[in-house]
């Protein structure tokens, strides 16, 4: 949904000042201040009506997505209803972040401390890494380590 809300950025974003520059080609000459600064709030007005009216359309398709992954995947109330599976499930659920992270977290542990391992194997862990980090921190996550990666993966092919 945040694309969505970057589209909406883009597509509205300017449009009363863009107005306001055009407009202000074709004034007359004989136009008072006042009058060109209330052009000017009008236009600013509109652009911030527009952008308003872009950003309740993004929070209606996102509540819509909600809705939709809720309706086609449950919630964990309809997993409630079932008796004995329902709380196993739900508790799957719940652990298996902990789970992914901390097995991650020991893999490096012995990658670093323990193991002698291939570059395809360290190239293996790398993406674990990141899929973990991805699927528990987000975008985000992997973005601010990238930089370090990079640099070390930089550093490997230059022999340093």
């Amino acid at each position: 949904m945040k694309l969505l809300k970057k589209l909406v950025d883009v597509a509205t974003g300017g449009i009363g000042k863009l107005a306001f520059d055009v407009a202000q080609k074709y004034f007359p000459p004989s136009m008072s201040e006042a009058e060109r600064s209330k052009a000017r709030m009008d236009f600013e007005s509109m652009e911030l009506q527009r952008a308003r009216e872009a950003d309740e359309a993004a929070l209606e398709a996102e509540k819509a997505h909600t809705e939709r992954v809720r309706i086609l995947e449950g919630s964990a109330n309809d997993l409630k209803s079932i008796p004995l599976l329902g709380p196993v499930v739900l508790f799957l659920r719940g652990c298996q972040r902990p789970f992914w992270g901390f097995a991650t977290i020991y893999l490096d542990w012995l990658w670093f401390s323990e193991w002698a391992l291939t570059e395809k194997q360290e190239t293996a862990l790398i993406v674990i890494n990141f899929l973990v980090l991805g699927f528990l921190f987000g975008e985000r996550a992997v973005r601010n380590v990238m930089p370090m990666i990079t640099e070390a993966f930089r550093a490997r092919t230059e022999g340093r």
